[in-house]
């Protein structure tokens, strides 16, 4: 088994700002998109919150990058260029862990810190029109911007059951508090095991804390049997129940 964590919704580059966090709850953001999309926020009923992150750079009828897109307890994510080929190498498929994570604003100080809103267990993956023949395969509720326009070649889509977080738990917060922001609190096991992109070892401070690198959308750990580790997953995951 794989974890894949995986880097999504606004950030400083993408979008300009922190994602909320509304009654306690995060509410990630989609990225603005200029094409190869026919989402705007505003049928997300996300118009408001939009604007307002934003401070009305970005407005309702704007298009967005619904991915990863989530609805009815299951969740649909594509991915292309040398971020597929990266989980490709990695053979991240079925029955792996994708738990999506992004920049937050923390309602009551601001503070800005990266957490995990989102996770997903893959049953089945495939280029568009190879993924939706499969029997596990659920068409979107809306289209997918995956299914849009041209992408490369290696343009993937991943399925399977996922849900969005309703709460903002301590569990599900990656940054340490008090920052800085890319100063992550962490599990022992995920630096026995390791992690894609974080080979060198001073990225590992003490036993619990990893310097998380600033660039890159999949962080990718196998972590095979090991009993510690899925664990910790069940733990994760039980956080949206």
């Amino acid at each position: 088994m794989r974890i894949v964590f995986s880097r999504k919704g606004f950030d400083s580059t993408a979008g300009g700002c922190p994602s909320p966090i509304v009654d306690g709850q995060p509410v990630s953001l989609p990225i603005p998109a200029r094409d190869r999309s026919a989402t705007r926020y505003a049928d997300l009923g996300l118009d408001e919150l939009v604007e307002g992150a934003s401070k009305g750079r970005i407005g309702g009828n704007d298009l967005c990058h619904d991915d990863p897109l989530f609805a009815g307890g299951h969740c649909w994510f594509g991915q292309c260029g040398a971020a597929q080929g990266h989980l490709q190498r990695q053979g991240v498929g079925t029955g792996d862990v994708f738990l999506f994570f992004g920049l937050f604003a923390d309602p009551a100080t601001g503070e800005r810190h990266h957490r995990i809103f989102g996770h997903m267990e893959v049953s089945c993956h495939g280029a568009p029109g190879e993924a939706e023949r499969l029997p596990q395969w659920q068409d979107p509720p809306r289209p997918h911007p995956h299914f849009q326009g041209e992408w490369d070649r290696n343009n993937t889509l991943y399925h399977g059951p996922g849900r969005t977080a309703r709460s903002a738990a301590p569990a599900l917060r990656l940054t340490k508090a008090g920052g800085p922001l890319n100063r992550w609190n962490v599990p022992q096991w995920l630096g026995r095991l390791g992690l894609t992109y974080h080979a060198k070892p001073e990225r590992w401070i003490g036993t619990g804390e990893l310097e998380s690198a600033k660039r890159g959308q999949e962080f990718v750990c196998d972590i095979g049997n090991d009993q510690e580790a899925r664990q910790w997953l069940a733990a994760i995951l039980c956080q949206f129940d």
